[in-house]
């Protein structure tokens, strides 16, 4: 008789934390580079696409769209790039609101870097969660 293996309905879990698929696409064009961060969130079923306009290192533009899983199937140019918690995600999306008033005025391409760096959960070790 097969022994089902725990598989938690197929979700990876980080620390006994549900994690979601994060995608991010770069295009550049025209000296424009418009990077778009984006969550697969399960309630409501949506993908959040932060999208940011960056002209000469400063953020020129930035808005949040929502789309059906299904919309988001037909999109190009996006990759995965991490699974992140939805507490990981609430922090991206605070600092986020952050860069985007400082960054109006002055170059801050290590700001919006550093900023993807929170979506990347770091691996610990049992026991230390």
């Amino acid at each position: 008789e097969d022994v089902p293996s725990q598989t938690f309905d197929n979700k990876d879990y980080f620390c006994g934390k549900e994690t979601f698929p994060v995608y991010e696409s770069i295009f550049t064009e025209e000296g424009e580079t418009i990077r778009k961060i984006a969550i697969e969130i399960e309630k409501p079923p949506q993908i959040e696409i932060h999208v940011w306009t960056i002209r000469k290192g400063i953020l020129h533009h930035f808005y949040v769209e929502k789309l059906s899983k299904k919309e988001f199937e037909g999109l190009p140019y996006f990759k995965l790039i991490t699974r992140t918690t939805l507490s990981q995600w609430k922090i991206f999306s605070e600092g986020e609101a952050q860069i985007s008033q400082m960054c109006e005025s002055r170059v801050c391409r290590t700001e919006l870097e550093d900023l993807v760096k929170v979506l990347y959960l770091e691996k610990s070790e049992k026991g230390h969660c």
